[in-house]
């Protein structure tokens, strides 16, 4: 069955300025307004104003928090963040205007792909779409996968300028494989523009610049990603990168106040009613 492919490193990348790549090791990184208001890394001690996102690492994933500096807006994949968001490697992500890429430091790309097997596919394996025309849609990996423009494509990307054929998805072992079929771009996996490549759980495609899917396997256990509702504070984090949980007695109170209560309105009633009788 499909695994996740560990990440070794993550990295932001500012595409539209000369900045260089920001790499986040495990803990709380902030990301704001340097001199002369390009954004960039601040220092843990900058003034909260100053803070637009903090990208927090930790054993959960990759989260980011809305800080008080961004005044014009945060978007992951073209959807507004209003509070906080969980980041896989691929998103964009649009503080203030300005472009930030996440990238990990593994890549998929490969030289040369196996040749096709002729296996069989795998139903528990499927291509789900976050971004796009095909934005909530799946698509089962049990048989291959043909990408274009094309009637006969599974996966249609209704764009005159995109391939007729463009690139075919198939498991093969343990692995998807995206076969490049002609196309003039090429297709982006985790950020990176890729013609072939080798896909795992959790990577994520993007075909047209705009049509955005992740490989997922849902019908293994383990695969699943934490969740965080939008209400939801983040747990504070160490410089180890371990996160501080709350104590255990403090979810424990509501429920001791309720039960002395239960207990305090019983003996009440034995009391009201062994005087009345």
């Amino acid at each position: 069955m499909l695994e996740c492919r560990p990440v070794d490193s993550l990295r932001l990348r500012f595409p539209n300025q000369s900045h260089a790549d920001v790499l986040l090791g495990p803990g709380v990184h902030g990301i704001g307004r340097g001199p002369g208001g390009r954004i960039g890394p601040v220092s843990s001690d900058a003034p909260a104003e100053g803070v637009l996102v903090q990208v927090c690492v930790d054993r959960r994933g990759t989260w980011m928090k809305i800080g008080a500096g961004a005044v014009h807006g945060v978007h992951v994949n073209g959807r507004p963040v209003k509070r906080m968001a969980m980041l896989r490697v691929g998103d964009a992500i649009y503080v203030d205007g300005t472009e930030l890429l996440l990238l990990g430091v593994n890549s998929a790309a490969v030289a040369a792909l196996p040749a096709p097997t002729g296996e069989p596919g795998d139903p528990r394996l499927l291509l789900r779409g976050v971004g796009g025309q095909h934005h909530g849609r799946s698509f089962t990996l049990d048989r291959p996968r043909l990408v274009g423009r094309g009637a006969d494509c599974d996966i249609a990307i209704d764009d005159p300028a995109f391939a007729d054929r463009h690139a075919r998805l198939e498991v093969q072992g343990e692995s998807v494989v995206l076969r490049d079929l002609g196309s003039g771009e090429g297709s982006v996996v985790n950020g990176e523009p890729v013609r072939n490549a080798v896909l795992h759980a959790g990577d994520q495609l993007v075909f047209d610049a705009h049509h955005r899917f992740v490989i997922e396997a849902p019908g293994r256990p383990g695969l699943r990603e934490p969740q965080l509702d939008e209400g939801e504070m983040l747990p504070p984090v160490q410089a180890s990168g371990e996160v501080v949980q709350p104590a255990r007695g403090s979810h424990r109170l509501p429920w001791l106040l309720v039960a002395a209560l239960l207990i305090a309105a019983a003996l009440s009633a034995l009391l009201l009613f062994g005087v009345s009788s």
